[in-house]
């Protein structure tokens, strides 16, 4: 199944084999939906929003689990689970990433821990193990997390001139890609802290999301 957030406020859950959506879409939000994910296990999924709430959602009875997550003062652009699913992770306008306890349905720490970043976050996404977070951000800077001090671990990842749109670890762990409005792909390592190689150049436009293969080989890219 795959999950897709749209403009008219709803989530939409589709099976890929049959192409059809699976059954109602998921109604709560109260602007667009701007970031959806699995939960790793795949029976729930979490949405964040213009709203500037999270919300998590039962597959199999398409109805919202508890109450939404409210916190963040501006729009939610990033949300993505944990690999054990027991928290979500956040990002949005207000340039703060907050760490959320779906077994409590609160914060997991002050939001202020995770508040480097100067400008909006586009993106989050945990590592393997679930031990980081890397955000990308406005600030066009990368920058990881670790999860049990909620603390930034070593010194920004710089060299996007523009916008950070999408950031993602390597299966694992030792490598995080990202992508920019600047048109360029970048690897970072993630033992020195340091980018990889040269940019990887070639599109003409912004580079919207990057992925790394399970593998860890290849990446793929999606631009404006």
């Amino acid at each position: 199944m795959w999950c897709q957030d749209l403009r008219d406020r709803t989530v939409r859950i589709w099976d890929m084999q049959t192409c059809q959506q699976v059954g109602e879409p998921l109604e709560g939000h109260t602007d667009q939906v701007r970031s959806v994910a699995f939960s790793p296990d795949g029976r729930h999924v979490v949405s964040g929003s213009a709203d500037m709430t999270i919300r998590i959602w039962d597959i199999q009875t398409c109805k919202q689990v508890r109450k939404p997550l409210k916190g963040h003062t501006s729009q939610v652009w990033s949300v993505a689970f944990s690999p054990d699913g027991r928290h979500v992770v956040s990002g949005s306008d207000d340039c703060t990433i907050r760490i959320w306890d779906i077994q409590t349905f609160q914060q997991f720490e002050e939001p202020q821990q995770l508040s480097n970043h100067t400008r909006a976050i586009n993106s989050v996404a945990f590592s393997s193990d679930g031990r980081h977070v890397v955000s990308g951000s406005d600030d066009c800077t990368i920058r990881i997390w670790d999860m049990q001090t909620c603390q930034q671990v070593g010194k920004p990842l710089g060299g996007h001139t523009k916008r950070v749109w999408s950031v993602a670890f390597s299966p694992d762990g030792r490598h995080v890609v990202s992508g920019s409005g600047d048109s360029t792909i970048r690897i970072w390592d993630m033992q020195i802290f340091q980018q990889v190689g040269k940019p990887l150049k070639g599109h003409t436009d912004e580079i919207n999301s990057v992925a790394f293969s399970p593998d860890g080989r290849h990446v793929s890219v999606r631009i404006s």
